[in-house]
This record gives C-alpha cells, sequence and structure tokens, in this order.
C-alpha cells in the first residue's frame, strides 16, 4: 500500500466582528453626553419646563450606571470621537455619583449630636413607629415634616414628650406643619423662609457641653411645576449659611438631591452632608410607599463643615412615604 501525505495547512475563517453604525452609536452616547453637561453646568432648575428637568436630574445615578452601556456601542463603531465622547461622559458621570459610597473619617472631637428627621406625609406617619424609632436610637433631636394637630396628638399619645420633653412646633394642616422635638432646652429663633412655603422651625439647642447649636428643621415646596420650581429654588437659597458663633444643623425634606444645583449651592455655604460623608450618598428615601424600593434620596441632614458625620440609617415608617433618616454627628470641640 502506498502512503500519501496529503500536508497543508488547517486555517480557521476569519471571525465576523460586530460593527455599529456611526449614526446609531451617536444616538446611544449623546443622551448621556447631554446629561452630562447639564449636571456640571448645574442647569436643572434654570431649564426645565413644569419642573421636568429639575424631577429628571435625580435619576442621575441611574443614569450613570447606564452610560456604561453606551461604551460597547460606541467601541463597535470604531470611531475615535464617538468612543471618546461615550467615555468621557461615563467618567464625568462617575465622578460626581461614586463618592457618595465613598464616605470618609471623623475628625470633629467634640460631643455627639444625633438626629432624626421624618416626613409624616400629612401626618399619617404612624406615630407608634417613630417613638419606637426614637427610643431605639437615642436622638437628641426629632425633626419632623408635615405634622399635623392630630399628629401632634399621636405621637404625645405614644410617649414622645417623656423621651423629647422639649419642643418648638408650628404644626398646620396637610403638608404646611412641621416640629423640633429635642431631649435638651430649646429657644425659638425667627423664621427665614419666603411666604407661600410649608412652616420651616427653627431653633437654639442648649446641650449641657460643646458648642452652641442651632436646628433648622428644612421642608421645601416640591418642584412639581414652574412656579413652584422658582418658589423651591428661593427656600433653598433661603436656608443660612454656616455661621461661626454656632454649629447649625439642616434636617428634613429638602425635596432636592445632591445632583441638583440648588443643594449643592447650600453646601456651599459651609456644610457637608450627612449620608454622603458615611458612604450612604446613594441610601434612598422617596417614594417609601409602593411595592417596589425608594428611588431617590431627598431627606438629608446638612452638617457645619467644623463636625463631623459618625453613622447615617435609613428606616421605614408604615404610613409614610418617606423613609426616616437617622444621623450621629460629632461636634466640634470648640467654635
Amino acid at each position: 500500500m502506498t502512503k500519501v501525505d496529503v500536508g497543508g495547512e488547517i486555517v480557521s475563517p476569519p471571525r465576523r466582528r460586530l460593527r455599529v453604525p456611526p449614526l446609531l452609536a451617536w444616538i446611544a452616547v449623546a443622551p448621556f453626553a447631554v446629561w452630562a453637561a447639564a449636571r456640571l453646568a448645574g442647569i436643572d432648575s434654570a431649564v426645565h419646563i413644569w419642573g421636568v428637568g429639575v424631577a429628571l436630574m435625580t435619576g442621575t445615578p441611574y443614569v450613570a450606571a447606564a452610560s456604561l452601556l453606551a461604551v460597547p456601542i460606541a467601541l463597535a463603531a470604531r470611531r475615535a470621537a464617538v468612543i471618546a465622547v461615550a467615555v468621557a461622559a461615563s467618567v464625568l458621570l462617575a465622578a460626581v455619583v461614586l463618592p457618595r459610597a465613598a464616605g470618609s473619617a471623623p475628625t470633629a472631637t467634640g460631643p455627639s449630636l444625633r438626629i432624626l428627621t421624618v416626613n409624616l406625609f400629612f401626618g399619617a406617619g404612624d406615630a407608634a413607629t417613630v417613638v419606637d424609632l426614637v427610643r431605639r436610637l437615642d436622638p437628641d433631636v426629632l425633626n419632623t415634616q408635615e405634622l399635623t394637630p392630630e399628629a401632634v396628638r399621636a405621637l404625645d399619645e405614644a410617649g414622645v414628650g417623656t423621651l423629647l420633653p422639649y419642643r418648638h412646633l408650628e404644626d398646620g394642616p396637610g403638608p404646611s406643619g412641621s416640629g423640633i422635638y429635642a431631649r435638651h432646652p430649646l429657644t425659638a429663633a425667627p423664621d427665614f423662609v419666603p411666604e407661600g412655603g410649608h412652616n420651616m422651625p427653627r431653633a437654639r439647642l442648649a446641650l449641657p457641653s460643646g458648642p452652641p447649636v442651632e436646628i433648622v428643621d428644612v421642608h421645601t415646596l416640591a418642584p412639581l411645576n414652574g412656579h413652584d420650581v422658582a418658589q423651591w429654588t428661593a427656600e433653598l437659597a433661603a436656608l443660612p449659611a454656616a455661621s461661626p458663633g454656632v454649629v447649625r444643623v439642616l434636617a428634613g425634606d429638602f425635596n432636592a438631591s445632591l445632583d441638583h444645583a440648588a443643594l449643592r449651592a447650600v453646601l456651599g455655604r459651609g456644610y457637608a452632608d450627612a449620608a454622603d460623608a458615611t458612604g450612604d450618598g446613594l441610601t434612598t428615601t422617596w417614594p417609601a410607599d409602593r411595592r417596589y424600593p425608594p428611588l431617590i434620596t431627598i431627606d438629608h441632614v446638612l452638617y457645619d463643615e467644623r463636625a463631623s458625620a459618625v453613622s447615617t440609617s435609613v428606616h421605614k415608617v408604615p404610613g409614610s412615604d418617606h423613609r426616616a433618616f437617622f444621623a450621629e454627628l460629632r461636634l466640634p470641640r470648640s467654635l
């Protein structure tokens, strides 16, 4: 039998790489680039139609995550310009969102100050749950929003006065009322917000030791339409700046996230955000009365930059559309 040497080389057929038309890639990338530019420029409250711009900006963390999907689409288009824009948009959005999950070490060494804030949703938030949170978390201050006269009675019946015997209340019908409950004596201070919005009581807190502290119970108008956006912007602008002679804390329902330029302007007047400082800045607080988890973060504790945030947490309150927000702060030893 004759042996036959076939010889030759086995060659695999070339793989066909996915290629996306450049126009389709630009359509996928452009919305993220526009969003990143709008977020960095802070034009959410200046450019809006019936409050849509303001409402949309709260979705920035979700847009930042979704922007990653545009990068492989841009790569598949094999065009340097669209790849550069996709990567830049994703990096810029990540740069404004990811630090909220990082946190920072506390530096203040003075006494602690614990604050619990809760929006009671037209007074319907369960008073027994709120008082149980006070009992478990042991706050020095409880800030309440949408505090109705009926809610005041319910909190009293649940025993809030035994735990927090001092109060400065400006309760009212519907969403208009607010009130501060405290473990230590309170001295009321003049209001500062523009007319036409919710009550925002303000009081000096007499701690046993440490620097003087002022508490502001914040509840800005929800920016649902053009008029409300203007009122919301004015109310945030009216919040007092940090002061050399007192440690001021702003706590409550700001109806604003860290992606709103108006709230970042408040921070720029000498404050830090407690959740952001502890790495909980992406923890959501509203809406808390749906079948799905809360979507956005609009409840905050802002504190004087000379203080530090030690820990933060959120808690469900049946009957309320907000999660309660708790922050433990460390005050400066002296001013």
